[in-house]
């Protein structure tokens, strides 16, 4: 996937690059795209051996590109940052990225989540044709990329100038202009560490902190070993879970999450995630509910428990009536007070909302995403800093965040799309 790099010798002197793009994920890539169809010299350094590794770890389960849904209500996904995202996405919305797709050779389609996804479900067809336009474009240079090449800031006493630290020492580069696309703060094995927030915090770029967004959660006191031993990586299907946070914000939904050894993750736990680590930063633990059979009314499972159950044991009565067993039983067992388990009234109350406090994240190279990075408000609309003129960001390192569902590819696509063309009007500006 490498092409022959021209800076693998170590540079006595700056090299000099129209464009400089450090970050090979979808945000940089996208912002290479718009440079290179525009006939520019794109020059791309990533400090991994090879482009996109996150991205393809997205699509190892089914690559979620968007969401189909209003646009309405896919702005208000991104919480306290819509406004902000939607400017974007006004340029570089769902149906844009479809048609990017399609323009690629890549067909698409929606699932019945809602969610979009490529016919084969695969991201490394797409990104094989995406870097195969990108070297070849139909006009200009195309990309040179440069692998193995770790960003470690700027020259002192040289401003201007790029430092690396590549596959055979130090290298130096000043750019006519610069598009960061460094990610997040998760899966740092794949590119994404956060070590750029020292050096734009350095530099007077104003930054909020990296925190796990999309991520799992300890419970209060952990699990009992007989729990953990029996249940950890299990799925709770078919259930609800309502959260009521400190400040009076209600979240409700239906999915499904796993039990881990130390407490909660998955789909569901990640949609309500944000509101789960704000508590717990704001009070020191946070909580919700669990509905363990969120299709039935409260009256029918009294109904269901009060029901005589001769010499039936209580585990055998709640799976007859209930269908109630394995994890979901297993909860019951492990929270609940034998006095409760045996009171039909208390017991039926918890099936139906039993409460689950939590009081730690998983550590931030865990989760999915992160929230916290750069603030728009330390960058102009075309998403170039205000400190730094001529250098731009764009993707996770910017500060927002979203659930999952296809929304974190979609602002990336968008801002890097942004990004570019915010590097292009600044050059010809100059």
């Amino acid at each position: 996937m490498n092409p022959e790099n021209p800076l693998t010798v170590p540079a006595t002197a700056p090299i000099t690059v129209p464009i400089a793009i450090i970050g090979g994920g979808p945000a940089g890539l996208m912002a290479a795209q718009v440079l290179s169809d525009a006939g520019l010299a794109v020059h791309l350094f990533d400090a991994m051996p090879s482009i996109g590794r996150k991205f393809l770890l997205a699509g190892k389960g089914g690559l979620n590109l968007t969401h189909s849904e209003g646009a309405d209500t896919f702005a208000g996904r991104y919480g306290a940052r819509r406004a902000a995202i939607e400017d974007l996405l006004r340029d570089f919305d769902p149906a844009a990225v479809r048609a990017w797709a399609l323009g690629l050779g890549i067909e698409t389609f929606i699932g019945s989540s809602g969610r979009v996804f490529p016919k084969d479900m695969k991201a490394a067809p797409l990104l094989r044709a995406w870097l195969q336009r990108l070297r070849h474009p139909a006009q200009g240079p195309g990309v040179q990329f440069h692998m193995r090449h770790r960003w470690t800031g700027w020259a002192e006493g040289a401003p201007s100038t790029l430092c690396f630290e590549g596959p055979n020492g130090p290298v130096q580069v000043q750019a006519g202009a610069v598009v960061l696309a460094l990610g997040g703060g998760s899966w740092a094995r794949l590119g994404s560490n956060g070590a750029w927030v020292p050096l734009l915090a350095a530099r007077g770029v104003a930054v909020a902190p990296l925190l796990p967004s999309n991520c799992g959660f300890d419970v209060k006191g952990g699990w009992t070993e007989h729990f953990a031993s029996r249940f950890a990586g299990q799925p709770f299907k078919s259930v609800a879970i309502t959260v009521t946070t400190s400040q009076g914000v209600q979240f409700e939904r239906k999915g499904e999450f796993v039990a881990t050894a130390t407490g909660v993750e998955g789909s569901l736990v990640y949609a309500a995630s944000s509101l789960l680590r704000d508590d717990i930063i704001r009070t020191g633990s946070a909580s919700f509910h669990l509905d363990l059979l969120p299709d039935m009314t409260p009256e029918r499972v009294l109904a269901e428990v009060q029901h005589p159950r001769g010499t039936r044991s209580l585990s055998s009565h709640l799976k007859s009536r209930l269908h109630i067993d394995g994890i979901k039983a297993g909860m019951l067992y492990e929270l609940l007070s034998k006095e409760v388990m045996a009171d039909p009234v208390q017991l039926a109350a918890a099936i139906k909302a039993l409460p689950i406090t939590l009081t730690a994240t998983r550590p931030i190279d865990e989760a999915i995403s992160t929230a916290g990075g750069v603030l728009f408000e330390a960058m102009t609309p075309d998403l170039m800093l205000e400190s730094l003129p001529g250098v731009f960001c764009a993707g996770e390192m910017l500060d927002w965040e979203a659930p999952t569902g296809g929304y974190l590819l979609q602002a990336c696509f968008a801002s890097g799309r942004r990004a570019g063309h915010g590097v292009q009007q600044f050059l010809q500006a100059k």
